[in-house]
């Protein structure tokens, strides 16, 4: 296990399939062993019986599980799930790129139906840039008789000021309810975004008949224009309207800044007086919130800046304190006066527990007695799940239900109130079930490393027989520390290498790696991909004596050779090994292919063809010379581009990438063109860091002005990269990526 940013690796939850046969060069225990290939580091495979991922403890916690939905249907980055009102024939899934995709709620459905609605196909400037995209849906009340289906969603801004708008528009469904017709559309409102994340974009029908509509603080870090604060723009507020009145829409009477019939707040947000929109101020990004179907109460998961994530129960007129506070805390720099009165959070969280929390609702179904009239919450982060429990004070606890490693987007609430979760990055969907029993934080693996059947019982310093070392072309930045590393996987299975390179590896399989500090043995740490497909991580720290590792459990910071060492939690873990980059890291074809002597033979060989002669591949790979091989950053022999992108990809693009967990665009994978990164004279997303108006992510020849250089030479603050798990700065990281950019005379 690894802990930052580190190269894209896409390991799906499938099971391996199955042993090659011995005239491959099977890895079947009981095989002859095949003769010496010298092409091969090794003769034959060994045989593994004691390095093995263990099985979860049972619910996660004893109280909940997830149990995947729908499996024989993918979906691509799905941000919500939903059900049209008194109809539970159907699901609505809304993709971030723009369609709803809509198939029959039986089990074991096999395709979708018609596509309910694709807004790219007709509405040209359709933008799923940064956090921007299909947003939200909402059924009218009164679907089943007047059809109507509000959409939201960005499209491309007007200017450069603005550039993305968030849209809300009506249709009407088909008389058969399996589409919405485009020509049906009409505009309900639309606001100027100044930026591409921080946009909110939910919609829901509240119990009283209104539209309410979650917009963030519009972006940059901090909210230095105050809109979290400001009333006279719609920015960072909670808005509701009338949409049964006169077209496009009506102001409640009983909106809090209600004045004169008719009056609304203009998309750009030049109003001089109070919006009459907003029924709620103080937010920075709501993302995911409801109404509790019970009494009508609007909870709201309000993602945090950098140290709180917070649940509001949100109620006419509050003002929830962004950018003055930042949950139950005060933030540091108020850009106006601070003088109102707040709303606390009923419950924030910091970030050792996550960091972008996504609302969820309370459970009023009835197959989870112990969860009714609990509200059941998430975070994208670290994929964990929690309740709110009355404290007796009239305030909440929290209680850890389930730690899923997934990205959780959203939840779904079913029309008979059971709960489902919705997977960002993998595309999948679970519904919440009864985890049947388990103890409360209990790990599966043992407390001494020496005791896991990963190391040598009499020199743990050692690996098991069963594993088999492997070294990387660019490896991750770990604080200055050296790295052995090992691959272990059940007997009677493979890897399988996808298209792309990844590897793919079978449920049961371990990935172990030591972290030194000079000739100290600092930690190791465990990967695991479990039984139930689900991958964990372990970190072991060393006892002064060097003669076993202990359990760290929930993650600490020691002094270590002088420094000071993270070791990571397993949240932390999962963090950085995301779903979207496959969990596992470093494992992939252009990392492998290169030589390395092993010791167990004594002969040096190419990586991939010592794997592939041992049949631990599914199918052959042939020639490492057919595979890329990416360049290692420290290798003046390559050029600066190769070493720069190798750098970015190993570090970053676990990340930053198609389908991952960040709120920007920026894809760094090794095999991503310069031009099609979104980062090469693009305006940062998150803020200048104080590097002025013409800052970029990367700016052409001029490192200086480049966000990027100025992210990976800091640490100990939010805007640091990694953001987590490093204490020290990679300076030479930093000068080659100076260099690079230096080198740079386009984008091409």
């Amino acid at each position: 296990m690894a802990v930052g940013s580190r190269l894209v690796l896409v390991l799906m939850v499938l099971a391996a399939a199955g042993c090659r046969s011995s005239s491959s060069g099977g890895g079947s225990t009981g095989n002859p062993p095949n003769p010496p290939n010298p092409s091969s580091g090794l003769d034959q495979r060994p045989s593994n019986l004691t390095c093995l991922a263990p099985a979860l403890n049972s619910g996660g916690g004893g109280t909940i599980a997830l149990a995947p939905v729908f499996a024989s249907l993918a979906f691509s980055e799905p941000l919500a799930m939903l059900q049209a009102p008194g109809d539970s024939s159907r699901w609505f899934v809304l993709q971030k790129t723009g369609r709803v995709r809509a198939f029959q709620n039986t089990p074991n459905v096999a395709a979708f139906d018609t596509d309910f609605i694709d807004l790219p196909a007709f509405r040209a400037g359709f933008n799923a840039g940064g956090e921007g995209g299909l947003l939200g849906m909402a059924f009218h009340p009164s679907y089943a008789s007047n059809r109507f289906v509000y959409l939201s969603w960005t499209e491309t801004g007007p200017s450069q000021s603005w550039p993305l708008v968030s849209i809300v528009a009506r249709f009407t469904a088909s008389a058969s309810g399996q589409t919405l017709d485009p020509q049906t559309y009409q505009e309900i409102l639309r606001v100027n975004q100044p930026y591409t994340n921080h946009n909110g974009g939910q919609i829901t029908f509240g119990p009283d008949g209104y539209l309410y509509f979650g917009l963030g603080d519009g972006g940059s870090g901090g909210d230095p224009q105050g809109h979290g604060q400001d009333t006279t723009d719609v920015l960072g507020d909670m808005l509701r309207i009338d949409v049964d009145g006169a077209a496009p829409y009506t102001i409640p009477s009983t909106n809090p800044f209600f004045t004169t019939p008719g009056a609304k707040c203009p998309a750009d947000h030049t109003s001089a007086t109070n919006c009459p929109e907003i029924y709620a101020s103080g937010l920075r990004n709501p993302w995911r919130w409801s109404f509790d179907r019970a009494n009508g109460d609007l909870w709201v998961g309000d993602v945090g800046q950098g140290a709180r994530e917070e649940i509001d129960r949100v109620q006419r007129g509050g003002n929830y304190g962004w950018n003055c506070r930042e949950g139950s805390i005060a933030y540091p720099s108020p850009t106006q006066s601070c003088s109102a009165t707040f709303v606390s959070p009923v419950h924030d969280y910091d970030r050792n527990l996550g960091a972008s929390v996504t609302g969820g609702y309370v459970y009023r179904g009835s197959a989870l007695p112990a969860l009714v009239g609990r509200y059941v919450f998430g975070d994208f982060i670290s994929g964990r799940i929690w309740r709110l429990n009355p404290n007796g004070s009239g305030g909440f606890t929290s209680e850890q239900l389930l730690d899923t490693g997934y990205s959780i987007s959203s939840f779904g609430e079913a029309n008979d109130g059971e709960l489902y979760v919705v997977d960002y990055s993998g595309g999948d969907l679970y519904r919440i079930v009864d985890g049947g029993g388990g103890q409360p934080g209990q790990p599966p693996v043992a407390t001494q490393l020496s005791a896991t059947g990963c190391v040598s019982q009499q020199n743990p310093a050692l690996p098991a027989s069963g594993l088999i070392p492997y070294t990387v072309g660019a490896p991750f930045w770990s604080d200055g520390a050296t790295k052995e590393r090992w691959l272990a996987v059940p007997n009677g299975t493979t890897i399988q290498v996808q298209a792309d390179g990844d590897f793919v590896f079978p449920p049961g399989a371990v990935l172990m790696k030591h972290f030194r500090l000079g000739a100290i043995l600092v930690e190791t740490r465990l990967f695991m991909r479990h039984p139930d497909g689900t991958w964990a991580g372990y970190s072991y720290e060393w006892n002064q004596q060097q003669t076993d590792a202990t359990l760290v459990q929930g993650g600490k910071t020691a002094m270590v050779a002088g420094q000071n060492w993270i070791f990571p939690s397993g949240n932390d873990c999962l963090t950085c090994h995301t779903a979207a980059a496959g969990f596992a890291l470093g494992l992939e074809t252009a990392q492998l292919n290169r030589d390395f002597t092993y010791a167990a033979t004594g002969r040096t060989a190419n990586q991939l063809a010592t794997l592939d002669a041992i049949g631990l591949f599914a199918a052959p790979l042939g020639n490492p010379s057919t595979h890329p091989q990416l360049a290692n950053p420290t290798d003046t022999a390559a050029t600066l581009s190769a070493r720069a992108r190798a750098y970015l990809h190993t570090n970053c693009a676990n990340c930053h990438r198609t389908g991952g967990p960040t709120p920007s665009s920026m894809d760094w994978r090794y095999s991503t063109a310069l031009q099609n990164t979104l980062a090469c004279n693009a305006p940062p997303q998150a803020g200048d860091l104080g590097l002025g108006a013409n800052a970029r992510i990367i700016a052409a020849g001029n490192p200086s002005l480049s966000v990027l250089v100025e992210r990976i030479n800091r640490r100990g603050d939010v805007n640091a990269m990694p953001p987590l798990a490093s204490n020290v700065v990679d300076q030479a990281g930093v000068m080659l990526i100076r260099d690079w950019i230096t080198s740079l005379t386009t984008c091409m």
